[in-house]
């Protein structure tokens, strides 16, 4: 069993109940090949507390994580590797056309498709059940 990648961001919201600030703790994990989002909040100043859990990564959470921890880029180990198998668990995981796929499949093969290291470990682990070698790294 392949173990669990995880990445955490802390940030500032305002809390719903007082209006003071509420400090949040937001985690991208790759858990069972699943990307979740979970954060949990609580305001010092009211008491309030809230978990959520399973959600979307929002865009200004991705862009923290990645200006924080670093891209990490997916890379295929074999240069013989099949491209069809390739974009075939490319369209499938981010959920794009034919004309896209290629394009991503292109920054692949050159080491230039980056993405939060959760992101990049979750495709690494669809190709290689795909038989093709694949990897996530930190530069």
């Amino acid at each position: 069993m392949e173990q669990d990648i995880f990445e955490s961001v802390r940030y500032s919201a305002m809390c719903q109940d007082c209006g003071d600030e509420l400090e949040c703790c937001g985690v991208q994990a790759l858990q069972d090949s699943r990307l979740r989002w979970d954060v949990e909040s609580t305001c010092s100043a009211c008491g309030f507390t809230v978990a959520m859990h399973g959600r979307d990564l929002p865009s200004e959470r991705r862009e923290q994580i990645l200006t924080e921890h670093g891209p990490a880029t997916l890379r295929v180990l074999s240069p013989t590797a099949r491209s069809a198998v390739i974009m075939r668990v490319l369209r499938a995981e981010l959920g794009t056309d034919l004309v896209n796929a290629k394009s991503v499949l292109r920054r692949v093969l050159s080491g230039d498709f980056s993405g939060t290291l959760p992101e990049m470990e979750l495709l690494a682990r669809k190709l290689r059940a795909s038989g093709i070698p694949a990897l996530s790294t930190r530069p």
